[in-house]
């Protein structure tokens, strides 16, 4: 058995007025994420986690930000094409391990949720997919509710 892992790593700035997904539920808020498509830095970082573990590139390489198909996507979309690229390559997820820096809204609330639909998008077990959150403690541009930044660690396995 061949054992990889993975790292990804995102941030995103806040705007007023915008829609805010995370995890691929919209959390009712007053600013949402600025970004080329949906702009959900949760999926973002599992994207990448994947591709890197998979020595796949990165989610820029994969869906550019320059190409206009994939202006407002649905962030889903492209985690279930990821999932798709780790199965063509032989891979398998065995973990996933996450955490969403933002001051505020608070994400306790709709982790269940959010594990909910991020098993249904890969197709794994929830059990397989951690979801933490924390504040920065009103430092830096998380702090001072300018942005959302979030880190992902994934183990991916090959038979």
């Amino acid at each position: 058995m061949k054992i990889r892992t993975g790292f990804g790593y995102d941030v995103h700035q806040l705007r007023e007025g915008l829609d805010f997904w995370l995890g691929g539920i919209k959390i009712p808020h007053t600013h949402g994420a600025l970004g080329h498509s949906d702009a959900d830095v949760l999926i973002h970082v599992i994207c990448d986690a994947l591709l890197g573990a998979a020595n796949l590139r990165d989610i820029g390489y994969h869906f550019s930000d320059k190409d206009p198909q994939y202006k407002g996507i649905d962030s889903k979309i492209l985690l279930q094409r990821v999932v798709a690229l780790l199965t063509e390559n032989g891979y398998a997820i065995g973990n996933i391990d996450s955490t969403v820096c933002l001051q505020e809204p608070k994400v306790n609330p709709h982790i269940p949720a959010m594990k909910t639909c991020l098993a249904e998008v890969m197709n794994i077990p929830e059990d397989d997919i951690s979801v933490k959150a924390t504040t920065t403690e009103k430092l830096g541009f998380v702090g001072t509710k300018e942005g959302v930044a979030a880190y992902a660690t994934v183990l991916i396995y090959k038979d």
